[in-house]
């Protein structure tokens, strides 16, 4: 079989490779699935070629698509790369000013865009990008032209030849992409990604799914390296991919689809255990002490099997058959191969509960500068473990600096920053290691475990250093929290700013007859600040003296990608929350 080293290889040899694969692509349409097999895959994507073609697309020439996932985005990449164009993704999320810097940065020549929202922002900035020249939208919403016009412009202008052509003169080492990462600071920067960045990225993972593994559901955002290279991966292993535009429908497509895998990053599966652990607190008597029996013998679940007693086997026997199976049975999880968890640490008691009730939990680690996966769980000896990110992936040299900075080198690493070759100068040392700013350390199994974000840690004025993400990580278990940033540089301790999860905090006020009006109230009632107290409380006790918070603040505010504090993977732009609370950080240290 012809060797795939572009990745349109993997659609043009799909049939060839998955002769049993009669579904490729699905999403659904006015309430019903509707599925895309590998030919009409194809056809649409070559369609897609000769428009671009006619349009005068060239080598080399930048095509940006800013969309929520669905078909129409993995047709599109195909159909661009294939004419040896370059992808540019954009967030569907971003503000109208990330807008006209990606556009005008990139020097995008078509772009195509979904939603009424997208469009409006769209439309204050085009005029700037004055290498933009055409611009289209998905549905036809009477302004621009769309996506059914484009395949009938290619459907008039099939020019085979050429698309051959134009096919043969991609070379992987060709720039397939260039995404600009969301960032928690400073402008985005455009990473180059080439066609062997991320066919290598397949090659060293495609055993990591198991080969009954045939139905994936894809929710993270498309333009994310993270879920680009897993939809990929999908692809390129034959399975089912069905794409779900926004995380509202998550679950309801999870009952209707009964994938056997899918991935998320660590703030979706709090999500979904808040969810679990609500509906064990509906229950009553025997029942819910049974349930909330079974979630603790879940928290202490050991992936290796000989770390796991008899006796604990036994009891997580008679918890899957009396609570695991109905869990899964309401999620619609019936066979489930991997939950792969990325883009943030996630807890341990997180990963072994998940793993215990049949979702087993596969952790990788990255960047978007790393194609993105730098080290990986995997089904080797050892390979699964909570609190590491499992061993580094195949053909990817890992190392720690004396300062515990985790670089590495490969065949992952970017090409570079577009248009910023100082930049990539600053990541990418003489000697091809690439430094991730993260903070690590290899266990004696030669697993990779992450400790911190190197800019993150502070010095307190007593001389101690706080490492924020290990305070922040025991903090956000609380049902109670939404989010947290811990804060103390050159002061006499360490405090935090709390975003309480203001649904839980509801239920909680309801039931102890507390006025809950507005979350400006709430934040200020006594009894509840004496609550957040105690949940303070308990946290200090896992801690080193100099990591204890000994003042915080409640928070009214949300933070989310509209307002600007969270990433559109749901990290905290810590920057913007400093900068944005500068007064109200200067409050918890008065008088000090």
């Amino acid at each position: 079989m012809t060797k795939t080293t572009r990745i349109f290889d993997i659609m043009l040899q799909y049939e060839a490779r998955h002769p049993e694969q009669k579904k490729a692509l699905s999403c659904k349409h006015d309430g019903q699935w509707i599925f895309y097999s590998p030919a009409e895959y194809r056809e649409l994507a070559n369609l897609l070629s000769f428009a671009l073609l006619q349009k005068g697309v060239e080598k080399g020439d930048k095509v940006g698509i800013i969309s929520t996932n669905r078909p129409e985005w993995t047709i599109t990449q195909m159909a661009v790369t294939q004419i040896g164009a370059v992808l540019v993704p954009i967030y569907p999320t971003i503000s109208a000013e990330d807008y006209n810097y990606i556009l005008q940065h990139s020097g995008v020549k078509m772009l195509i865009m979904e939603g009424a929202e997208v469009m409006e922002k769209i439309k204050q900035v085009k005029d700037n990008a004055v290498e933009l020249t055409d611009l289209y939208t998905f549905i036809d919403r009477q302004e621009f032209p769309y996506w059914d016009q484009l395949i009938a412009l290619g459907r008039q202008h099939q020019n085979q030849a050429l698309l051959d052509e134009r096919r043969a003169q991609v070379d992987e080492k060709d720039c397939a992409m260039i995404i600009y990462t969301s960032g928690t600071t400073g402008e985005p920067k455009g990473v180059m990604l080439s066609h062997f960045n991320l066919m290598q990225q397949l090659e060293n993972l495609k055993g990591t799914p198991a080969p009954w593994s045939k139905k994936a559901l894809s929710f993270l955002p498309l333009c994310h390296a993270y879920e680009n290279m897993l939809v990929l991966l999908y692809q390129y292993l034959g399975m089912t991919v069905y794409f779900v535009p926004y995380l509202t429908a998550i679950q309801s497509a999870i009952k209707e689809v009964h994938p056997t895998m899918m991935s998320a990053v660590p703030r979706v599966f709090e999500k979904f255990y808040d969810g679990i652990v609500k509906g064990g607190r509906n229950q009553k008597g025997l029942a819910k002490k049974l349930f909330f029996w079974a979630v603790d013998v879940a928290k202490e679940y050991k992936i290796e099997e000989e770390d796991r007693s008899g006796w604990y086997n036994f009891k997580h026997w008679i918890a899957d058959k009396l609570i695991y199976s109905k869990i899964r049975e309401s999620l619609g999880i019936e066979r489930f191969d991997i939950f792969v968890s990325g883009a943030a640490s996630l807890q341990p008691e997180l990963y072994s509960f998940f793993s215990a009730i049949g979702m087993p939990v596969f952790e990788g680690y990255g960047m978007t500068e790393t194609s993105p996966v730098i080290a990986v769980s995997c089904r080797e000896k050892n390979g699964r473990e909570a609190r590491t990110v499992g061993f580094p992936l195949g053909g990817v040299e890992v190392a720690i600096t004396p300062e515990g900075e985790v670089v590495c080198r490969g065949h992952n690493v970017m090409m570079g920053y577009y248009k910023n070759e100082e930049a990539t100068r600053e990541i990418i040392d003489a000697d091809g290691w690439l430094h991730t700013g993260d903070l690590g350390h290899f266990t004696a199994k030669g697993q990779l475990v992450l400790t911190g974000r190197k800019k993150n840690l502070f010095k307190t004025s007593t001389g101690k250093y706080v490492n924020p993400q290990v305070i922040e990580d025991k903090l956000i278990l609380s049902p109670f929290i939404e989010n947290v940033v811990v804060v103390g540089e050159n002061q006499r301790y360490a405090a935090a700013l709390i975003v309480p999860n203001f649904a839980f905090l509801r239920i909680w006020c309801d039931k102890h007859k507390i006025p809950f009006s507005s979350n400006r109230e709430v934040v200020e009632n006594l009894s509840v600040i004496k609550m957040f107290k105690r949940v303070i409380d308990t946290c200090n006790r896992t801690l080193g003296k100099a990591e204890h918070i000994m003042k915080f603040q409640l928070l009214a505010d949300e933070w989310s990608q509209a307002t600007g504090y969270l990433t559109p993977t749901l990290k905290i732009k810590r920057n913007r929350v400093l900068e944005n609370y500068r007064q109200v950080i200067g409050r918890l240290y008065n008088g000090d």
